[in-house]
C-alpha cells in the first residue's frame, strides 16, 4: 500500500498543471468531430469518482478528505482549440470530498472544486445504498447514483450522471474496493452556433484501496472511463 501511495503521489505532482492558462473559452473554434472529443475527455475527468468503500459509514460516521485526480486526455488537440492556452497531456482536478452516513444503509456524498486559474468550478453528489453492509466473512455491495455538474465555463452546459455497482472487503485497517457502471454526458454549448449538443454514455470500471489509520484516512483510486484513464488519491478523515 504504501508503494502505491508513492507511486500516485509521485504521479499527481509530476503531471504539469493542466490549469495553467486553461480556461475554456473557445468552443467557437472547433468543429463538430473536435467537441464530441473534448466532450467525452470533459465526460471521464470531470464524472463523479467516489473513492471510498462500499461499506455504509453508518448514521454517526463521516468521511471527509482533499482529494486530487489525474486524467490522462485522449484528444489534447481538441482540448487547446477549445482553450485560451496550451494543455498538458493530463489534467489535474483537486477536489474537497464529504461523506455522511444515514439510517438504513445509505450514505450521501458530495465534493466541490474551483480549479486554480482555470474557469473549471466543477460540484458534485451521490447517494449509496448498502445491498449487503459487509462483515467478518461477507464484502459488503452497494449500489451508487451520481451527478457531477460543470460550473463557470460560459460557454458550456455540461453535466453527468452515473450508476454504479461496487464491492469491497475489510482486511484489517486496509479495505481493497472495486466497481463497474455507466456515465452519461449531457455536453451542450452556448451561444456558440458552430457545433451541437452532444449525448453519450461511456462504460467505466474502477479499482481501489482505503487504509484507516484511526481517524487519518488514506484512499487511492484508479479508474477507467470510456477511453480516459483517472488516478485519485484522497487524504483526510474517516470515523
Amino acid at each position: 500500500m504504501k508503494r502505491a501511495l508513492a507511486s500516485l503521489v509521485i504521479l499527481l505532482t509530476a503531471v504539469p498543471p493542466a490549469w495553467a492558462a486553461n480556461n475554456i473559452d473557445q468552443i467557437d473554434q472547433l468543429i463538430q468531430s473536435d467537441f464530441r472529443d473534448l466532450s467525452e475527455d470533459l465526460g471521464a475527468a470531470l464524472s463523479y469518482k467516489g473513492v471510498t468503500p462500499a461499506e455504509p459509514l453508518g448514521i454517526t460516521g463521516f468521511d471527509i478528505g482533499i482529494e486530487a485526480t489525474a486524467t490522462k486526455l485522449q484528444h489534447r488537440d481538441a482540448w487547446n482549440r477549445a482553450s485560451s492556452g496550451t494543455t498538458s497531456d493530463s489534467v489535474l482536478i483537486p477536489k474537497l470530498h464529504l461523506h455522511k452516513g444515514l439510517p438504513a444503509g445509505i450514505d450521501l456524498g458530495a465534493f466541490y472544486t474551483s480549479v486554480p486559474n482555470s474557469n473549471i468550478k466543477l460540484w458534485g453528489a451521490e447517494i449509496r445504498y448498502a445491498i449487503f453492509e459487509g462483515g467478518v466473512a461477507q464484502p459488503a455491495l452497494g449500489l451508487r447514483g451520481t451527478y457531477s455538474k460543470l460550473a463557470g465555463v460560459s460557454q458550456l452546459d455540461f453535466h453527468t450522471t452515473g450508476l454504479e455497482l461496487l464491492i469491497s472487503k475489510g482486511l484489517a485497517i486496509f479495505t481493497p474496493y472495486a466497481g463497474v457502471g455507466r456515465v452519461w454526458t449531457t455536453s451542450e454549448p452556448v451561444g456558440v452556433s458552430n457545433v451541437k449538443k452532444e449525448e453519450f454514455s461511456q462504460g467505466k470500471y474502477f479499482v481501489g484501496g482505503n487504509l484507516n489509520l484511526g481517524l487519518a484516512n488514506i484512499a487511492l483510486e484508479a479508474d477507467r472511463t470510456g477511453a480516459a484513464t483517472s488516478y485519485s488519491a484522497k487524504f483526510g478523515f474517516r470515523f
